[in-house]
């Protein structure tokens, strides 16, 4: 096996396509299928199911991800104690984050670190679930995530905690509410679409609705976060969503604060005991970020940002 071929396996897994890899590596689609063959050839198993032009990841290909990545950390940290003396740092920075999570400040970050590094590379993905963020950085498929928290960290992983997140109402476009917060006990007699019960925030906003009098009706009640904002704008109902997300379609949903607010921290997890030399950059600018009390408020975690 080959640096090359996991490196462009890699590609194809990233850029969703042996296209979509060719273009990102700079080389002629062929070199990609090429080097793939070889690959699932040396191993003797399929790393991807060819549907139509499509690809899907096959169970081997899977768990070839995060060693792949682990090797290109490895690589990366070895290039970068060989160019040391110039004080250039080289390394790949691996980042995985919770879509509701992707702004704010955690972007502020990645933006800084590639201001101060600009030889370092940066991959920031998309973290689908926060349940199994603990094997994601053992196995090697990221070396940070960002999640809400608490987290079911296990034992010698590091959290460090970047801000709190507002949950927002919305409502489908055109519905009447008063102007500034609406309170839970004055919430219109709208659909509301939830996310089932046993989930840390959702729980927490039923309580306070049944709490403050209020009787809603379900509409839909979907296990799929991120489609609680497209089932609002199509007009099945309210809903409670992060403020990244609610600010993400302006014109498409009616949305305000509530009362009481519902706050949830957030934080970066990574395991100290494996982290590359860029990684350790990385881990030093996120505390020197969230130390710095001359930070203008726009830069400011999110918490810190109120309080200003």
């Amino acid at each position: 096996m080959e640096f090359r071929q996991m490196e462009y396996f890699l590609a194809v897994v990233e850029n969703k396509g042996i296209n979509g890899a060719a273009a990102a590596l700079g080389v002629a689609q062929p070199t990609v299928s090429q080097a793939l063959r070889g690959l699932e050839r040396e191993l003797g198993v399929r790393l991807f199911h060819r549907i139509g032009r499509g690809m899907v990841l096959s169970a081997a290909g899977r768990s070839l991800v995060g060693p792949s990545r682990q090797v290109l950390r490895d690589v990366a940290a070895a290039a970068e104690q060989l160019t040391a003396s110039d004080g250039a740092i080289v390394g790949r920075l691996d980042i995985m984050a919770f879509p509701a999570l992707t702004s704010g400040t955690i972007v502020d970050l990645i933006a800084e670190f590639c201001r101060r590094y600009p030889q370092a590379r940066v991959r920031f993905s998309e973290l689908e679930r926060e349940d199994n963020l603990e094997s994601l950085i053992r196995d090697g498929h990221c070396e940070f995530a960002v999640a809400h928290l608490p987290l079911e960290a296990g034992e010698g992983l590091e959290i460090v905690e970047l801000g709190e997140q507002e949950y927002r109402l919305v409502y489908p476009a055109g519905t009447e509410l008063p102007e500034g917060p609406v309170r839970l006990s004055e919430m219109p007699d709208i659909p509301m679409v939830f996310v089932p019960r046993g989930a840390a925030m959702g729980d927490a906003i039923e309580d306070s609705i049944r709490k403050a009098g209020t009787r809603t009706e379900l509409a839909v009640v979907t296990e799929q976060r991120e489609s609680r904002l497209p089932m609002v704008i199509a007009g099945l109902g309210g809903s409670l969503v992060e403020r990244s997300v609610a600010k993400s379609m302006p014109g498409q949903v009616v949305e305000r604060a509530c009362e009481p607010r519902f706050l949830r921290a957030y934080g970066l997890a990574f395991d100290p005991s494996t982290l590359s030399p860029v990684g350790q950059v990385f881990v030093n600018l996120v505390h020197e970020y969230l130390s710095d009390e001359s930070l203008p408020d726009e830069r400011l975690p999110d918490e810190r940002r109120s309080q200003h």
